[in-house]
């Protein structure tokens, strides 16, 4: 009998700790989805935060890690540069923090924007 109470009672403390630690990990998640939008927001990245002379420098970045595909790297990213006023941060992915940029596709339907 007091077997089983004391096995009732650490699987209870171990379900305890198992709803605690998923809680903290969705507090932490909504945390650094805040800080990931104020971050951008500082940096002045989203539609409408790059003027047309800025789109070299930034689509430079955005391309500066492709090795054999700079030129054409910059040919995508110049124009949708252009037309959308953002180009998002990093060397790559990022792109729905751009939705003009992410959603511009090619006559084949791949995407446009490197």
């Amino acid at each position: 009998m007091a077997t089983s109470m004391m096995k009732f009672v650490a699987l209870l403390l171990l379900a305890l700790f198992a709803i605690s630690m998923i809680e903290s990990t969705q507090v932490l998640a909504r945390g650094s989805t805040i800080f990931l939008i104020i971050s951008l927001k500082q940096n002045n990245y989203g539609p409408g935060t790059v003027q047309p002379s800025q789109c070299k420098a930034r689509c430079s970045t955005r391309c500066s890690k492709t090795k054999n595909h700079f030129p054409f790297c910059m040919e995508s990213c110049m124009p949708c540069c252009k037309r959308c006023a953002c180009v998002p941060p990093g060397f790559s992915g990022n792109k729905p923090v751009c939705p003009c940029y992410n959603n511009m596709k090619t006559h084949r339907g791949t995407p446009k924007c490197p």
